[in-house]
């Protein structure tokens, strides 16, 4: 009983602040893991420069797009280790390639994941849904021995998540599993850079420092 009571209150906290997250960003898709308000994570298997580009690329991606498009279409952006997954609802089809196009161009960008729908904007109660199901995944990842869930950015939109990071063929099959396994997932994409057993390990022996503030 004990036990359930813990995990139940694990659930629960976890729920509690994906809501505080998303009444600050209530056109978002979901996001858990990764950046907590701009805060560095110092788990995070990237870089602390690379954190921070991804940091100015989602910054700069989401204005270059809001000024091209503006109300014409909803459209958010992931950046990890510079791969960004861009997600949300347009017009046409030729707005859809317009944003892309647009996001190619920032700087730092090695590749974009477009899942552009053509649709109606997405209603608030659908936005719930996904944070309910982002904080569920996220929550069974901690709970999932053998894996790090701090490795990985989850992603929750219209019933689809998405898995950022950068981890192991290992490591992206177990969590995928549990992705697939969670109760309201339609289906799960998964935007990996693969690492060997190796590479993690001297990942994992590599202290990640934080960025100098200046000297005083």
């Amino acid at each position: 009983m004990k036990n359930f009571n813990t995990l139940y209150l694990r659930r629960l906290s976890c729920v509690a602040l994906m809501a505080g997250l998303l009444s600050l960003q209530a056109c978002a898709p979901l996001l858990v893991g990764g950046f907590v308000e701009g805060t560095l994570v110092a788990s995070d298997r990237r870089t602390s420069g690379i954190q921070l580009e991804d940091q100015g690329i989602e910054i700069k991606a989401n204005n270059r797009v809001k000024d091209a498009l503006g109300d014409k279409a909803h459209v958010t952006l992931y950046s990890y280790n510079r791969q960004v997954l861009v997600l949300g609802e347009v017009a046409n089809e030729r707005d859809a390639q317009y944003a892309i196009q647009v996001v190619s161009q920032v700087e730092n960008v090695k590749s974009v994941v477009n899942e552009l729908k053509v649709a109606p904007f997405a209603s608030f109660s659908a936005k719930t849904q996904d944070l309910y199901l982002a904080s569920k995944v996220k929550a069974n990842l901690v709970d999932t021995k053998n894996i790090y869930a701090t490795a990985f950015k989850v992603v929750a939109y219209q019933g689809t998540v998405y898995l950022m990071g950068r981890v192991t063929q290992r490591e992206a099959d177990i969590a995928t599993q549990v992705a697939r396994n969670a109760s309201g997932v339609s289906k799960v994409v998964k935007v990996f850079e693969i690492l060997s057993e190796e590479e993690l390990k001297s990942l994992m022996s590599t202290p990640v420092k934080a960025p100098s503030l200046g000297s005083k």
